[in-house]
């Protein structure tokens, strides 16, 4: 073959490349261009839970009325939000992830999909049957199943149209996340770090099921996708090659193939950059004695390449997490001034109590400062190495197993878990749902066994002392300096997403089971409204035939409800007593329902 023949071949198969990718993605983006529409979890690929809507504003959001609600049929924690595409509504509820499409017009459901699944992977779900939602693009509609499953569905009948096995539920592999669609891809990741699973993220085909790449979070460089001359790390103040065996170095022995560092949160793209960011959870076990070193790369925030899933750059926020602080939460991208400078920025709210804004382009650290003042367990994180300062007090490994170490802030609960926070363009403040909570830790001996917990720890939690008394805070944040500008105290703690509009109102959900609207200057509370239940799941809004409307769900659990939806005092695999929150029995009951608001 000529070289003319050769170069005319390759730029007819870029170009088809790129024109099944435009087909594949034009479809979600163009939804979300529409401020009518809630087309991702988090309304965009950057993870701002920003909306355009303004009918809604801080003058007459006193005036909300319940419009309509739908009650799933699952009474247990419902997390994540309905999709809104045009005229149609996708909801879905927790195990067993039952799926109903609703026409607004008529408010009556057009197609429902229930799954058939073995209840044997409820007693593999750590922390309560959850689920965050669904993802939409290229005319289907994605449901990640509790038993690893994920499902496409056609967005107009809820048939299936391919489905894809992501793990083995036998193992623990099981998942609680959102899948989400960049491109012609459709991302997820996976469950299990207290069942010993080997965390991945893996990338499917949008069109066939096929699985394009997948990376784990631990292990040899070639499986993790990482390049050890390429890709990039935070070290002595500037970035550097990882280097050959960078995760294979800092586990002892083939702890790796057990490790945890599993990947159940939410994942931001940036489409100019052609890059994924997401996080990594907590190494396994839970006692760190048994597993010296830094764990890499768990407790890690990571940027790989669509296309391929090589990592572009990685850092990690915990080494050699001594208590349970999972990396999973989500990747906020925003265009914001740090420290005077424009920049194009991450923002992440990790669950060990400190805040990083990092140069997305490059994995550069800016700024790494506590979000809540209770955080006790460092000092400060060393902006050169990157690394936290631990307090001899609070090291669970220094103190070591048997050693019930005693007011450890923030709990493993993190000073945020999943809970997505919020961005507002006007401001550009970020606006946070938090736990100030704080535990005691005690370490023990255990063998992993495959199939059954891998924890080695209990744990009890309590509200932050010397404090407000309660459990809570909704906070706004400045991530370019550092700084809270505000925060509102919280009875219990903030498990709710919020959500910001250019009305400037922000909404968040309460575990009493209030829907607050406050002031997005100021974080004075304008208006509330009290649902049958918990709220846990992430508030949303849309647009239909001209009226603005918000909605969230309404069913407690997650980790910090499982106690009561579960009808427990402890979880079922003693990852910590609960007792701190039995007091919610007061103010909710179990739910499983949608509330969607509007102005009459």
């Amino acid at each position: 073959m000529n070289l003319g023949l050769k170069q005319k071949l390759a730029v007819s198969i870029a170009c088809l490349c790129a024109s099944g990718l435009a087909s594949a993605d034009a479809a979600l983006d163009k939804a979300m261009a529409d401020p009518g529409n809630w087309a991702q979890q988090a309304g965009d690929n950057y993870n701002q839970r920003y909306s355009e809507l303004k009918q809604i504003t801080d003058k007459n959001v006193d005036k909300l009325q319940v419009a309509w609600t739908f009650s799933t049929g699952v009474l247990r924690g419902h997390e994540g939000s309905p999709l809104v595409i045009g005229d149609m509504m996708y909801i879905h509820s927790a195990f067993p992830n039952n799926v109903f499409a609703v026409d607004l017009n008529t408010q009556e459901i057009v197609w429902k999909h229930m799954p058939k699944q073995d209840t044997a992977v409820i007693a593999q779900m750590c922390c309560d049957t959850v689920n965050r939602g669904l993802a939409y693009g290229d005319g289907k509609i994605f449901l990640q199943r509790a038993d690893s499953v994920l499902e496409a569905l056609d967005a107009k009948t809820g048939k299936v149209v391919w489905s894809a096995v992501n793990g083995d539920p036998k193992l623990g592999a099981v998942n609680t996340n959102s899948p989400h669609v960049f491109g012609d891809k459709v991302i997820t990741g996976i469950s299990g770090g207290e069942w010993g699973v080997r965390g991945y993220i893996s990338a499917y085909d949008i069109k066939t099921g096929k699985m394009a790449w997948r990376a784990y979070s631990t292990g040899p460089d070639a499986e993790m996708l990482m390049d050890p001359d390429k890709t990039m790390a935070w070290a002595d103040g500037k970035l550097a090659p990882v280097g050959k065996d960078s995760s294979l170095k800092t586990w002892q022995g083939d702890q790796w193939k057990t490790g945890g560092g599993t990947t159940w949160g939410w994942y931001s793209y940036d489409k100019d950059l052609n890059l994924l960011y997401y996080g990594t959870g907590n190494p396994s076990t839970w006692n760190p004695s048994q597993r010296p070193g830094d764990n890499k790369w768990s407790m890690t925030i990571f940027a790989r390449d669509l296309n391929t899933g090589m990592a572009k750059w990685a850092y990690q926020m915990t080494p050699h997490d001594e208590w349970d602080y999972d990396g999973i939460n989500e990747m906020i991208l925003a265009d914001i001034k740090v420290k005077g400078k424009d920049t194009k920025a991450l923002v992440h709210f990790d669950r060990n109590g400190f805040a990083y804004t990092m140069d997305r382009v490059s994995g550069a650290l800016l700024v790494a400062e506590k979000y809540d003042p209770a955080v006790n367990w460092a000092t400060h994180v060393d902006m050169k190495t990157g690394r936290p300062q631990v307090v001899s007090k609070y090291s669970t490994a220094q103190n070591g197993p048997d050693v019930n170490t005693k007011g450890v802030c923030p709990a493993a609960l993190g000073s945020k878990d999943q809970q997505p926070a919020a961005f507002h363009p006007k401001t550009g403040l970020f606006y946070v749902p938090t736990n100030h909570v704080c535990m005691d830790y005690e370490p023990y001996e255990v063998s992993y066994n495959a199939g059954q917990p891998f924890v080695g720890a209990t744990l009890a939690m309590y509200p932050a002392p010397d404090s407000h008394g309660g459990m809570g805070n909704f906070i706004a944040w400045d991530a370019g300096t550092g700084k809270i500008v505000w925060s509102n105290p919280e009875q219990f703690s903030v498990w709710s997403g919020a959500l910001t509009t250019a009305g400037d109102v922000v909404f968040y959900g309460t575990l009493e089971g209030y829907l607050k609207a406050v002031r997005l200057s100021d974080g004075k509370e304008l208006w509330k409204f009290k649902t049958p239940s918990g709220i846990i799941g992430n508030v949303f809004t849309y647009e239909h035939k001209g009226k603005q409307y918000v909605g969230v769900y309404s069913g407690i659990g997650g980790w910090a409800g499982i106690g009561m939806a579960a009808g427990l005092e402890k979880d079922s695999d003693g990852l910590g007593a609960v007792g701190g929150y039995r007091d919610l029995q007061k103010f909710t009951n179990l739910g499983g329902s949608l509330t969607v608001f509007a102005i009459p």
